[in-house]
């Protein structure tokens, strides 16, 4: 990535010589650009919202920014790209979005973030530490800048405008209004579930900012609650937890199932773990942001249920399925399964053959497949 500070030698996490997909797009290169024509003073406090592989803090290393994130992969990627700039480590402080924000801010730059829920957020959050001589400004590719967008930093900042579009990306400049008056922060919310969603009928589900499905249950999650296998197990991994009502229905089954709840979302496991405690729910439970199924032993784990995304940010991938399939097999035990839920067309099933050696359809509709994968 060329950058006005130099070039630098950026990548994803987990690095992968078959990924094509780079760790910057045109609107980081625009911000950075913006920031040294206009120079922009960075002498004080600078905070980096929702840097999506470390392509911004990064450039600005020497500024020493505040990183704030809701993604242990762009965590990693950020500590990854420090390091091999030759950042001493701990110089870029790295947050995420549930610690608590700096308590003063002079630049404020957002990566506009995918979720207008988790914008909203963060905004909130970061508004108390703004003041009038902050500069605050935004950048996204443009289709991922709308009114909405643009309202919502006025709403909780001040006035805000667009600049023209460059290279398919646009910045946001908002000039903070002190004396504005501020909505509450509503995250996060809860809601109560359907009475026909087996062990969690009727319960409370909690979402923080940026989980999907934050104000009602989604349908490929309905259709998996539907059919979860009946047998028991002990121990249990929910393998991309989001909200974690899959886990916190095989605990209130199985009172004696230790499960994992895992993501690599802090705000996921987050809501999570106020799932589950929201629901007083027997047993024991452990909450863990992280890549996937890393850090779990190999052959220890008797089930794995699993929601694949098949999206990342804007580009739709297989990878993530991939990889969330591949470390299913090494930590299952002989005879553990991994049970997935996904959408029809996505073709899971020909995955598990080549991973597992076998697949069995458990349930279908006419969207939606719920597939069984053995360890031998």
């Amino acid at each position: 990535m060329t950058t006005p500070w130099g070039e630098l030698a950026l990548a994803r996490f987990p690095k992968d010589p078959r990924e094509k997909l780079r760790a910057w797009d045109a609107s980081d290169s625009y911000l950075l650009g913006h920031l040294a024509q206009e120079r922009v003073p960075l002498s004080g406090t600078v905070v980096v919202v929702g840097d999506r592989w470390g392509a911004l803090v990064t450039a600005l290393a020497a500024h020493e920014p505040v990183q704030i994130t809701d993604s242990h992969l762009a965590q990693e990627a950020t500590r990854a790209n420090l390091a091999r700039a030759g950042v001493a480590p701990g110089t870029v402080p790295l947050l995420t979005t549930q610690d608590p924000p700096p308590a003063g801010i002079d630049v404020l730059l957002v990566r506009v973030p995918k979720s207008l829920a988790l914008l909203e957020d963060q905004l909130l959050r970061l508004a108390p530490a703004v003041h009038a001589g902050t500069v605050v400004v935004g950048t996204g590719m443009a289709k991922e800048i709308h009114t909405s967008t643009l309202r919502l930093f006025e709403r909780i900042l001040g006035p805000t405008r667009t600049s023209l579009a460059e290279r398919k990306a646009r910045l946001i400049f908002c000039t903070p209004d002190p004396a504005l008056e501020r909505p509450a922060n509503p995250w996060p919310l809860s809601y109560t579930l359907p009475d026909d969603v087996g062990p969690v009928s009727g319960r409370t589900v909690v979402n923080h900012a940026g989980v999907f499905c934050s104000e009602r249950l989604d349908i490929g999650t309905r259709f998996f609650l539907g059919h979860l296998p009946d047998r028991g197990a002990r121990r249990v991994v929910d393998l991309g937890c989001g909200n974690g009502v899959v886990g916190t229905a095989v605990a209130l089954a199985d009172p004696g199932a230790e499960v994992l709840f895992t993501d690599e979302s802090f705000q996921a496991v987050a809501s999570a773990e106020a799932t589950y405690k929201a629901n007083g729910v027997p047993g024991h439970a452990e909450f863990r942001v992280g890549d996937g199924l890393a850090g779990v032993p190999d052959g220890s784990v008797d089930l794995v249920l699993n929601n694949p995304p098949f999206h990342s940010h804007q580009a739709t991938t297989d990878a993530t399925a991939w990889r969330m399939f591949s470390g299913a097999r090494r930590v299952l035990r002989p005879g553990g399964e991994l049970w997935v839920v996904g959408n029809r067309h996505l073709g899971y099933h020909i995955k598990l053959r080549r991973l597992f050696g076998n697949s069995r359809l458990m349930a279908s509709d006419p969207k939606f497949v719920v597939l069984k994968a053995v360890r031998r």
